[in-house]
């Protein structure tokens, strides 16, 4: 056997019973030479023939290696003076009538990336041992991306010992599994064709078996493997994935810094340069100070600073973002790579290494006694970033204020310092007071920047007088007297002093709240006195306390005025008498028990002017023998009955006595209705006179006092 043709893509063992007056491709397909010292541009290496026999029109060549060309007249020649190339050229020449591949063997070559004998799974110049088979099938190479027409022969089985009448059979996937119908065998001849264009992204190889067959389908030998290897063509450009690309690099970082990575991706073979990429920098915004501020490692994708420390300076930088547009080119960056772009974003970190300054050495300010608030804003200078703790100011009151009457604060939007008055400053004790404030940064500074006389600076604050109202002492006033005191009675005499005291002003007095209209106060001595009886249990006496408020104005222009609070106690006097509850109570004209109802009394009045009450039947009024009161407890009572009574309505004067000192008495009619009480049923209605003889008033009070 020998090598016989290699059309449209395939590798195939003929017999020399199948050569041809003219056989489409190389005439030669195997070319050895010795690796010389230098590849000579335009220099002729070899001369290749090729031939489709009709004339070869539009014929087209295509080398593995982008260093080199086939001229028209078949001429291999190198693009560029180049010393390696690898151990393995390949040439692909294509009509529209016919393709071959030929291979140029560099004797001392060394592999480098990207070469094709990596994906050539076999020997180009050996034969395919046959063992014992007698199907013959060699790896078939096809490059991707092939245009119409489909379909179209790609390879050949043989198979020497086939039987008359038996058929070849593929099957595998790419055939009779998904992905169906790519690959088809004629069954007579054993011509394998490919029936469209392959991705070798989407499958790199095809793993199918060949067979031969009897008339009935029945195997005969095999199944065979047969490898289906996709060239790849460089149809893939390098991507970024991984974007936005943003990094970030200190100020005065040193010359070196890696900034960050850049990685890019191409879906064509990593073992070729189709997917060998190299990075640049195509454009820098801005430009200044210096067009060239970084470099991108042209392998590893890194950006590093390639300035001095100086120039990475934040504050004299025109902006400290730059945009760079990263160049991705992959064939090892040659012209005729693909290239894909993306953008990085790097921004120059602030540090802090400028302090902050105030504007002036000296602040004023001016403030009304007794207001509070803010009275000036401090301002400062930082060249530092507005967005850090490097910028951001914390002032300290360093001196001039003992008495806590100042406090200053942060202004987060525009870092001045509020001087603020939180005490109420008092004209007459100071009219001037001076404070040393001091800010800095909240974070610290680096270690070659210290803060300066500039961190430091005077406020001189002026105190206005103003007219301040009257201040009562004490506030509030006490005082404690017996209800009932007689109307005139002196209580107290208010005081009340004009904190001006260098105006020498003079104060009225007059009453501002007085609930219960009791109180008068003399406009210039301040003397209080009563105008009305005072009344412990009055609805303005809260727990026994009376509250009123008083006016003092000064003469002032315009007067000032100051309220002073009087708290009365009133002491109880017992002048309540107590009353009792309930008034009415029901019982059964037949009951068994004869108790009527559970009296409670009640008094206005302060222990001791209240219980123990005493409960009495007014003797006077009523006949003895029928009723009966029983003391419970001090303040209740079991009224009952001694004997039954028809169905009426009956009035009991009741007498409760409290125990002041002297007691007080109420007399009032407890209504009992007796009812017939029947089947459950109680009936009080159309009950008939009154069966005790009694006065016509329903309720008498009786106010007695007890001898002395």
């Amino acid at each position: 056997m020998d090598w016989g043709r290699i059309r449209d893509g395939e590798v195939l063992l003929l017999t020399s019973a199948e050569d041809l007056d003219c056989t489409p491709g190389f005439q030669q397909k195997v070319f050895h030479i010795n690796q010389p010292a230098q590849f000579i541009e335009d220099q002729a290496i070899l001369n290749l023939t090729f031939s489709d026999c009709k004339g070869n029109n539009k014929l087209h060549y295509e080398v593995s290696s982008p260093y080199f060309k086939v001229n028209d007249d078949g001429s291999l020649v190198a693009l560029k003076n180049i010393t390696a190339v690898g151990k393995t050229l390949f040439v692909h020449a294509r009509t529209p009538h016919a393709e071959d591949m030929a291979e140029l063997v560099i004797v001392g070559g060394k592999d480098i990336q990207g070469s094709l004998q990596d994906i050539f799974k076999f020997a180009r110049t050996s034969p395919v041992p046959r063992q014992k088979r007698s199907i013959v099938v060699s790896p078939i190479l096809i490059p991707e991306n092939q245009r119409q027409p489909f379909p179209r022969d790609v390879g050949k089985v043989v198979d020497s010992d086939r039987p008359e009448g038996s058929k070849f059979r593929l099957t595998g996937k790419g055939v009779d599994q998904e992905p169906k119908g790519i690959f088809r065998i004629n069954e007579n001849t054993g011509s394998v064709s490919v029936t469209q264009t392959l991705d070798r992204e989407m499958i790199a190889t095809y793993q199918l078996f060949v067979e031969t067959t009897d008339v009935n389908g029945k195997t005969l030998e095999g199944p065979v493997p047969l490898e289906v290897i996709v060239i790849d063509q460089n149809d893939n450009r390098p991507i970024f994935r991984e974007g936005p690309y943003v990094g970030h690099v200190m100020e005065g970082s040193p010359t070196g810094t890696t900034v960050m990575r850049m990685t890019a991706f191409d879906a064509d073979d990593p073992a070729t340069d189709n997917a060998l990429l190299r990075y640049n920098i195509r454009q820098q915004t801005p430009d200044k100070p210096s067009p060239n501020m970084f470099y991108i490692d042209p392998e590893k994708g890194d950006i590093v600073t390639v300035v001095s420390p100086a120039l990475l300076d934040r504050e004299t930088l025109e902006n400290p973002k730059y945009e760079l547009i990263i160049e991705a080119q992959d064939m090892a960056g040659l012209d005729v790579g693909l290239t894909g772009t993306a953008t990085a974003t790097i921004m120059i970190d602030d540090k802090n290494d400028h302090s902050p300054k105030f504007t002036k050495k000296e602040f004023q300010a001016t403030v009304e006694e007794g207001a509070v608030g803010v009275i000036v804003n401090l301002t400062v200078e930082d060249k530092d970033d507005p967005a850090t703790g490097a910028w951001r100011a914390a002032y300290t009151i360093i001196n001039g204020n003992p008495g806590q009457s100042f406090e200053i604060h942060t202004n987060p939007q525009t870092n001045e310092g509020m001087l603020s008055v939180v005490k109420p400053l008092d004209y007459e004790i100071s009219a001037f007071h001076t404070l040393l404030i001091k800010v800095e940064n909240e974070d610290p500074l680096v270690p070659d920047v210290s803060y300066g006389p500039s961190s430091t600076a005077t406020v001189h604050i002026t105190v206005l007088d103003v007219n301040e109202g009257p201040v009562f002492y004490p506030d509030p006033m006490t005082v404690t007297r017996q209800e009932n005191i007689s109307v005139g009675s002196v209580l107290l005499t208010v005081n009340a002093t004009d904190p001006d005291s260098l105006q020498h002003q003079t104060i009225r007095y007059s009453v501002y709240k007085d609930p219960a209209g009791w109180l008068n106060i003399n406009p210039i001595n301040g003397t209080v006195d009563t105008m009305a009886v005072l009344d412990r249990e009055s609805p303005f006496v809260h727990n026994s306390v009376y509250t009123a408020l008083f006016l003092a104005i000064d003469s002032g222009n315009p007067p000032a005025t100051g309220t002073g609070t009087l708290l009365i106690t009133l002491e109880d006097v017992n002048d309540n008498a107590p009353f009792i509850y309930p008034t009415v109570a029901e019982v059964c004209d037949d009951a068994k028990n004869l108790s009527v109802v559970i009296l409670g009394a009640s008094d206005k009045d302060l222990h001791p002017n209240t219980d123990p009450f005493k409960f009495e039947i007014h003797k006077q009024a009523v006949p003895d023998k029928v009723w009966k009161v029983s003391k419970i407890n001090n303040t209740h009572a079991l009224v009952s009955l001694l004997q039954n009574l028809n169905k009426a309505n009956y009035h009991l004067p009741i007498m409760v006595t409290d125990s002041g000192k002297p007691p007080m008495t109420n007399i009032t009619d407890l209504r009992v209705q007796v009812c017939s009480c029947k089947n459950s049923k109680v009936d009080c209605n159309a009950a008939g006179a009154l069966h005790l003889s009694m006065t016509s008033l329903l309720l008498v009070s009786l106010f007695t006092l007890a001898c002395l």
